[in-house]
């Protein structure tokens, strides 16, 4: 077997599943007619409040918590029809070409993903994150110690999610090429069950999914391992579609600054947000829930994108170096028309300055 010849193999694989997965039939579509869905959003951004009977459906699992928690569910201008809880990046690609998602929040990938085949969506709003989010987790009895005995292993891998270039990142930093290891590809949802049969050596983990697979399996040789990567961003993004309806965008820009105060409010309310997310929700101990929520750190709004941007292009080129994705412009990637609301809406503690 030779792993420099799998690996592109692979990413063929990995990216046609899931530009199959989101093909919709446009048969009926006129061929002199561009849908609204790709037509790039332009002009001055609507603003006011939307009309009577604007809808949006948003997968944004912690920010639906965040808002009923805190009671800014109440200042939200429009309805909000359908919570979808999907997170995965691929999940909400597809979502967003069936029409049943409006709004999202994902880290970086899923756009750079998106733009690849040709699903035309905008980053509507940033949040920067400048520590290690992911840790990568080794299967029961791995020898696997750090990242420098990641040579020759399997590695769980999704190229459509912010999982699969931390990957990519953490074979940077220890000198290794992709050819070096054995990329499996998988949805991250399937992460734990490769891990728990051995079908991959190691697979990064974000909280709690960590202290869930830990309290369960450390007893059996399944360790941490930490690395210096960081995924840096966290964006809200939505369909060009969307942003092209007056009414639908004037909600979006309503709900920005919402998204932001909501984060806020879980940092300061930190006992709240651990019953009502890490216990309830997700299903781990409060001093599970303390622990984890004492590693994180303040939310952070740039108010400005241009580093946003240049770390999207660097994603985007490592993905493309790769053959996970062609190239691209990661500048397409975002309507700054949307630029500073999340900022101007949290103290200037939360903003990062331009």
């Amino acid at each position: 077997m030779t792993r420099h010849d799998n690996r592109p193999a692979l990413a063929r694989r990995s990216f046609l599943a899931l530009a199959a997965g989101a093909v919709l039939s446009v048969s009926a579509c006129s061929p002199q007619v561009q849908s609204a869905a790709g037509v790039e959003p332009a002009g001055t951004l609507p603003s006011g409040k939307p009309a009577a009977g604007t809808e949006l459906k948003i997968a944004a699992r912690s920010s639906q918590l965040q808002l009923d928690g805190s009671g800014l569910v109440k200042e939200l201008p429009f309805t909000v029809s359908e919570w979808p809880n999907l997170s995965a990046g691929p999940d909400i690609i597809q979502g967003f070409r069936a029409k049943s998602i409006d709004l999202a929040t994902n880290a970086g990938i899923p756009p750079i993903q998106a733009h690849a085949i040709d699903v035309p969506a905008k980053i509507v709003a940033v949040q920067v994150r400048r520590h290690p989010l992911y840790t990568f987790a080794t299967a029961p009895g791995s020898s696997v110690t750090g990242a420098d005995d990641f040579r020759g292993k399997k590695i769980a891998f999704s190229q459509g999610q912010a999982q699969g270039v931390v990957v990519l990142r953490a074979l940077k930093e220890a000198g290794l090429k992709n050819s070096d290891v054995e990329l499996v590809a998988l949805p991250s949802t399937q992460f734990l069950t490769a891990l728990q049969s051995k079908q991959v050596d190691v697979a990064p983990l974000g909280e709690p999914t960590l202290t869930k697979y830990l309290d369960q399996y450390a007893k059996d040789g399944a360790r941490g391992v930490r690395t210096k990567v960081v995924d840096l961003l966290t964006v809200l993004w939505a369909p060009n579609e969307v942003l092209n309806d007056p009414e639908k965008a004037k909600a979006v820009r309503s709900f920005v600054p919402l998204w932001a105060r909501g984060q806020v409010w879980a940092w300061e309310n930190q006992d709240e947000w651990i019953d009502r997310y890490y216990v309830k929700d997700q299903g781990v101990s409060a001093e599970d829930g303390r622990r984890i929520v004492d590693s994180l750190h303040a939310p952070r709004f740039p108010e400005s994108w241009d580093e946003a941007v240049d770390w999207e292009q660097e994603t985007a080129d490592l993905l493309a170096e790769g053959g996970f994705v062609p190239k691209q412009k990661a500048s397409e990637l975002f309507d700054r028309r949307f630029e500073r609301l999340a900022a101007e809406a949290v103290a200037a503690e939360y903003r990062e300055g331009s």
